[in-house]
């Protein structure tokens, strides 16, 4: 599959971080989650972060090169986060992340409005409770401000949880994250873990552009991409008007997002969100 990849610097590949990943809620599940018994957290939109108690990799093991005041004074503790800033900052963040010059000659700034917002333990042999007061223990300890544990929250009603996503949503933010709060660490998609967004987002190849009519003549109308199970479709809306004079490249990878599917299994009210970046080997 072509897609777009972050060009990271050749040399360094540590091994491949074992971590855990979400399972999207399913509204029409026939078993009910018991909201109480799960801690909250917001879905941060930014880039997922390994720190081995070394050095921070991305999710595909490579070297991420944060300078060195970013880093200084951690723990050796394994730590599984997301390096971020703000909502709606995904791009920014992923253009600093990416960036690797001799520590003498730039101080990369933009690091500096960064964050490593942690929300697990890999390493950690106990409940997810028993993990959220190690990493409370953890950061405590550490003077530097540049990592930081993610607040977790319990709330005790499905009305609440609905609540407190819209109130994120309306804030620019993109969902939340459900973590039952008797699970242990598992390595791979976990039913423990629970991604809640108010739409469902995939990814898609562009394989061809659609020229533009009325206010969009002479610029991208709509784009042509093609699913991983061979589905094609035309996705028109979420785009800027810079974004229209300058597409996503043919062969380029895009996330999008929509709600519900045809019963062709067509994305309905599909949006682009943005180029997908993956580091090499993620």
């Amino acid at each position: 599959m072509c897609i777009s990849l972050i060009l990271w610097p050749q040399g360094y590949t540590a091994e491949l971080p074992k971590i855990q990943l979400a399972t999207p809620f399913q509204a029409d599940s026939k078993t009910p989650i018991k909201v109480s018994e799960y801690f909250i957290s917001e879905k941060l939109d930014g880039i997922r972060g390994y720190w081995n108690g070394k050095d921070l990799l991305t999710r595909g093991g490579n070297l991420i090169h944060a300078p060195k005041w970013f880093t200084q004074g951690w723990p050796t503790t394994y730590l599984d986060g997301e390096l971020w800033s703000k909502r709606a900052e995904f791009e920014k963040i992923s253009s600093c992340v990416r960036k690797h010059s001799p520590q003498q000659k730039i101080t990369m700034s933009c690091w500096q409005k960064i964050r490593f917002m942690v929300f697990d333990l890999p390493k950690h042999s106990g409940t997810f409770s028993e993990r959220i007061k190690q990493m409370k223990a953890e950061v405590a300890t550490t003077d530097n401000h540049y990592w930081q544990v993610i607040k977790q929250e319990k709330v005790n009603s499905l009305a609440v949880l609905n609540q407190r996503l819209a109130d994120v949503v309306e804030k620019g933010g993109e969902g939340l994250m459900l973590h039952h709060q008797a699970a242990y660490y598992k390595i791979g998609r976990s039913q423990d873990l629970i991604k809640l967004k108010k739409y469902n987002d995939s990814e898609a190849i562009v394989i061809a552009y659609i020229e533009g009519k009325g206010k969009y003549k002479n610029m991208m109308g709509s784009i042509r991409v093609k699913m991983k199970s061979g589905l094609l479709f035309k996705i028109g809306s979420g785009f800027t008007d810079e974004q229209r004079k300058n597409p996503p490249k043919i062969g380029s990878t895009i996330t999008f997002k929509y709600i519900g599917k045809t019963a062709r299994g067509v994305p309905k009210f599909a949006s682009f969100l943005r180029v997908r970046t993956l580091a090499l080997g993620q």
